[in-house]
């Protein structure tokens, strides 16, 4: 039996299901973005993209982890 996601990606099923893009999309914004900031990518998220703050902040955290590459 397989663990349960935690952290991050426990929201990437909702993320999809409510914005209708996958997180790979999501990622290769915040990468493509010349913001370098934790807040100033949720912000901006939220604000030019309509997500909430728990949802972009989840996004955030996870492509950060992993780097810009």
């Amino acid at each position: 039996m397989s663990e349960p996601v935690k952290g991050p990606a426990s929201y990437f099923p909702s993320i999809e299901k409510k914005y209708g893009h996958p997180v790979g999309h999501w990622k290769d914004l915040i990468r493509s973005s010349s913001l370098t900031g934790h807040m100033e990518l949720v912000s901006w998220l939220k604000t030019e993209h309509g997500l909430g703050h728990g949802h972009a902040n989840a996004l955030v955290a996870h492509t950060l982890k992993e780097g810009r590459q």
